[in-house]
């Protein structure tokens, strides 16, 4: 069997799964498939109709569920800021599968059974603690369950209970590597060799930043509750972008939803081949990045994708130019005069929209001559008008003024709302 038809066979089988649910039944039923037989070609795939996070939030909160609650044995829900939250089920064998998908892509990545893993990424509903977790336990890693928050309490248990692995967002990685260097605990006191994060889009900078300041080789994962949790794809030590598990198939679309070659950069849609009790067909994560396929150094072969660079949630639109906070991270940390720390606001003057970078200047650049902040300043200014090809106000605060994050970091604040 050749790997188009391999592929086929798993998405027919998650479209038979859902065709009892009277809404894929109306929405498959009106281009003419009802059976999962119909489904003969990749092209007839692509006919099959996008699902969104509306959709879920429609159907709320089991509508979609492919499997009676008597077999479902756990729920999982996003946090519903934006109004009801999302709710996934797993089955036992879910849940199972689960785990051996995170425990393969942690192993690739170099953590063992020997490893002792602390968990900071937010347990509960929030499907990140829980997936690592369960992954880690597959594999035979000690593990730390400590969630996030309480950074003098993570600092000295990673220190006495002999961290190896820190899994959280990279915005909290930042931050603990910063309260570490306040602590009074010395960086060799940590047996810390590997962080594993994700959560948030952050660029190969900030990267940088977090290897540097805690002495480590960061990992990117991806995934959402959607879809199944983390552990959709992984970097191995190449670091030549992220594996995607094989029970998943991506596709990349153009903002009006049609497919884009292999290669360029569009948005991120997902189809589970192998969960039962929450199976998804073409779910549109509104993540943006690039699709490869091929053979991998570390021996991955299949489809690779690389680093999130952005979500179409996070795109403010700035005088006709989108802007994503990941570009202004890129122009910050590409001048290392600056604290990986900054804000958006977005406001209004008269009728035009204004963009004001506010940004942290490192402590030594703090008690330098205004002359000298002026012109660190203006080469900023300066920077991110060659990336996003507008004028922007920058505006320099002094070391840790900015708010840090215990999960996702905040990095937009709009007050034209």
């Amino acid at each position: 069997m050749d790997i188009e038809q391999q592929l086929l066979q798993g998405i027919r089988k998650t479209v038979k799964s859902v065709l009892h649910i009277p809404y894929y039944q109306e929405r498959f039923g009106a281009i003419g498939i009802n059976q999962a037989e119909e489904v003969r070609s990749l092209q007839d795939f692509q006919r099959l109709p996008l699902t969104t996070k509306e959709d879920l939030r429609k159907n709320y909160p089991f509508g979609l569920f492919a499997e009676p609650m008597e077999n479902i044995v756990r729920l999982h829900a996003s946090s519903g800021t934006t109004g009801k939250p999302t709710v996934v089920g797993y089955t036992r064998k879910d849940i199972e599968l689960w785990a051996k998908i995170v425990a393969g892509e942690l192993e690739r990545a170099g953590v063992t059974k020997q490893d002792v893993v602390q968990i900071a990424y937010g347990y509960g509903l929030f499907t990140g603690g829980m997936g690592l977790h369960y992954g880690c336990e597959e594999l035979g890693a000690v593990v730390v369950p400590i969630s996030g928050g309480n950074t003098a309490r993570q600092l000295m248990l990673m220190r006495d209970f002999g961290t190896t692995v820190l899994d959280c967002t990279p915005s909290y990685a930042l931050y603990l590597a910063e309260s570490l260097e306040e602590s009074g605990i010395a960086r060799d006191e940590l047996k810390l060799k590997i962080g594993i994060f994700g959560a948030e889009p952050w660029t190969e900078g900030m990267r940088e930043q977090i290897e540097v300041r805690l002495g480590i080789k960061a990992f990117d994962i991806y995934g959402l509750s959607e879809t199944m949790g983390p552990g959709v794809a992984l970097e191995c030590p190449a670091h030549q972008g992220l594996h995607i598990d094989e029970h998943f198939y991506p596709e990349i679309l153009d903002s009006e939803g049609n497919p884009l070659p292999v290669g360029v950069q569009g948005e991120l849609v997902i189809t589970s081949l192998d969960k039962e009790a929450f199976p998804v067909i073409r779910y549109r994560t509104k993540d943006l990045t690039t699709l490869h396929y091929g053979t991998c150094s570390c021996g991955h072969v299949g489809w690779t994708m690389e680093r999130v660079t952005a979500r179409v949630d996070d795109m403010i639109i700035i005088r006709g130019v989108n802007v994503f906070p990941s570009q202004v991270e890129e122009a910050i940390l590409s001048l290392g005069e600056f604290e990986p720390h900054y804000l958006l606001v977005v406001y209004r003057s008269g009728n035009l929209d204004q963009l004001e970078v506010q940004v942290e200047v490192n402590e030594t650049s703090f008690f330098d001559e205004v002359r000298e902040l002026e012109e660190q300043q203006e080469r900023l200014k300066q920077r991110i008008k060659e990336i996003l090809g507008i004028t922007v106000r920058v505006r320099l605060v002094e070391p840790k003024s900015i708010p840090r994050s215990e999960g996702k970091a905040i990095r937009v604040i709009d007050k034209r709302k």
